[in-house]
């Protein structure tokens, strides 16, 4: 695991969550400015439109990905399906793959044996497929780190709230999801891989205001970026795990007020009437690093019309 820890994680602040078989969401799904599009097989897509919708996957993924999006595929949970998904999706186009209803650690290597076998016959090079692993079950929460952990694929980890929650037996409330999100978020860090998630529902979205409060709070829990289902809940995704122009200016100076102190032999420093020392100093570069990535980002408006 000691390698995974030096990996750049995803810049997976919002992804929006397509039906691949509604033409008109994902022929607009490249102008909503996401940073991952999940063009879904599984809970929005009826049993008997399945093999359908499988193959609609290809087209609507080289359209959606031409926004600068990271192409995510969410497959079905039935081996049967999720087989057959991974060998019609795996592409140059898809960047990954969602595993719902992961539970154990084995059936993460088990599909992973499939990527690799697909891979290699479609000429992809191999590891070009990565994994977003969901827990949605109360039996795979107790297995969270060895999940996140399972295999070098695994580039996040979230919490399916609305399975979650049915599975047992309580509400999608934030309250009753805040100590399954947290542990996701230490389950994660432990791995190595980045933590997705609001503490809420996506299924509120549209409570504006009360998802702009969610998406705050989530990130002040450790989150790094979050998933929707309609695309006005995406620009509220994007600022809210940003850090804002105050974080940039503050980091800026904690970091410029520590190494002034470097050189008059001192290990801290106070900024703003703040003790800064090296933790604070890691966190502030924490903070200049994901602005850099996201000033890097082509604007989505350049991709409108």
């Amino acid at each position: 695991m000691t390698g995974r820890q030096h990996k750049e994680r995803p810049l997976w602040r919002s992804q929006l969550i397509v039906p691949v078989n509604v033409e008109k969401y994902v022929a607009r799904a490249h102008t909503r400015g996401a940073d991952a599009i999940i063009l879904d097989l599984e809970d929005s897509i009826t049993p008997a439109e399945k093999m359908n919708a499988r193959g609609l996957v290809a087209d609507a993924a080289r359209h959606a990905a031409i926004g600068g999006a990271d192409i995510l595929v969410r497959i079905n949970r039935p081996l049967e399906l999720a087989v057959r998904d991974i060998e019609t999706v795996v592409s140059p186009s898809v960047v990954g793959l969602v595993l719902p209803k992961v539970e154990t650690a084995s059936h993460v290597r088990l599909l992973a044996e499939v990527v690799d076998v697909v891979e290699a016959q479609k000429g992809l090079p191999n590891g070009h497929t990565r994994f977003v692993v969901l827990i949605e079950t109360a039996e795979a929460f107790f297995h969270m780190r060895e999940i996140a952990g399972a295999h070098e694929r695994v580039n996040a980890v979230s919490l399916g709230s609305e399975d979650f929650t049915l599975a047992t037996h309580s509400q999608p409330d934030p309250d009753v999801l805040l100590y399954p999100k947290q542990q996701v978020v230490i389950a994660a860090y432990a791995a190595g891989v980045l933590p997705l998630g609001v503490i809420g529902s996506v299924a509120t979205y549209q409570d504006i205001e009360g998802y702009r409060r969610a998406i705050a709070r989530s990130r002040r829990f450790g989150f790094q970026g979050g998933s929707c289902i309609h695309p006005a809940i995406v620009p509220l995704l994007n600022a809210g795990f940003a850090p804002s122009q105050e974080e940039i200016a503050e980091a800026d100076r904690m970091i410029a007020g520590f190494e002034e102190a470097k050189t008059k032999g001192r290990g801290s420093v106070s900024v703003d009437g703040k003790m800064v020392d090296i933790p604070v100093v890691l966190r502030a570069r924490q903070v200049l690093d994901i602005a850099g990535r996201i000033k890097a980002l082509k604007p989505a408006s350049e991709y409108a019309g």
